[in-house]
């Protein structure tokens, strides 16, 4: 939790994030993500300064219990001064012990977005889904968090003025933007409605950006000119090469890469990142090809 200190910005996580995006599709499967369409409503966690402090927090907690799909799992939730935001202890169940820093006494409106990440942390405890590493594993709770339709919390409680800041999680505002953009996009909800923060609108606005360009680079059909060009340029470079095995793009930041087909007379085949899931897809190189990623199911126009 930043709390009046500097607010790191930008996309410093990114491909962490894309693996967690990809784990969750994996762990979950399509017909479990398609249940979390509709995103934990305001009202439901609302929290005002004229609510009782532990029976407000406990009634949130029963409704992310909810939202989670955790029908047997029980929150106990506290306060106490400390470093964290907040923490679970993550023991067998069904009963968890929740604290909450004592900061939240005097900033309700937030106890729902602490509660958020830490209701995640029981769901992917129960799944078996971790990151190892603490980083990576918050990391991962994070976009879990937001992917399933409570993470907007975490990004609407970023806030800056003039002499203060805070802000939850281990993902940056532009980083929760983008994972909440991805999910704008495949669900059609648009969740920037319930922002309260001016500097959580921004941050969707970026994220939204970097998420539909995604969705524009090579092999894709919607693909911009320029990215075109390299793209022919590169495919003819590795036609070129068909005696290597695999033939990556010159450019690190250019997500595909070409390879030869699995027998003699085969085409050369791209593969590229699903721009919903991130899972790689690997189609052959013969024009216009319509592929379907077999882990999200999204139909992909490609010209190859």
């Amino acid at each position: 939790m930043a709390n009046g200190g500097p607010v790191e910005h930008g996309y410093p996580h990114l491909e962490t994030v894309r693996v967690a995006v990809t784990a969750v599709y994996r762990r979950l499967s399509y017909d479990t993500i398609r249940m979390f369409s509709t995103s934990v409503a305001p009202v439901d966690v609302a929290f005002c300064d004229a609510d009782d402090l532990h029976l407000g927090a406990q009634r949130v907690a029963r409704e992310l219990v909810r939202h989670y799909r955790l029908p047997d799992a029980r929150l106990v939730v506290g306060f106490r001064e400390m470093e964290h935001a907040a923490n679970v202890e993550l023991e067998a169940g069904p009963e968890y012990f929740v604290e909450l820093n004592d900061r939240f006494r005097t900033h309700r409106r937030d106890v729902g977005a602490a509660l958020a990440h830490e209701v995640a942390h029981v769901y992917l405890h129960r799944l078996g889904l971790s990151f190892p590493g603490t980083r990576d594993n918050e990391i991962l709770t994070d976009t879990a968090a937001t992917y399933l339709g409570a993470g907007w919390l975490l990004l609407d409680a970023f806030r800056q003025d003039g002499v203060s800041s805070q802000k939850l999680g281990y993902l940056t505002p532009e980083e929760f933007g983008y994972v909440l953009a991805k999910r704008s996009l495949v669900f059609g909800e648009d969740p920037s409605v319930w922002f309260t923060s001016e500097q959580a609108y921004s941050a969707y606005v970026s994220g939204m950006e970097l998420a539909r360009l995604d969705g524009r680079q090579p092999p894709l059909a919607a693909a911009g000119w320029s990215g075109r060009r390299r793209y022919a340029r590169e495919r003819r470079r590795a036609q070129g090469e068909r005696g290597v095995l695999s033939f990556p793009s010159a450019r690190p930041d250019v997500p595909y890469s070409f390879s030869q087909g699995g027998g003699r007379g085969e085409p050369l085949r791209v593969s590229f990142p699903c721009p919903t899931c991130h899972q790689r897809i690997r189609v052959p190189v013969r024009g216009r090809v319509r592929a379907r990623c077999a882990l999200c199911r999204t139909v992909l126009e490609c010209d190859t």
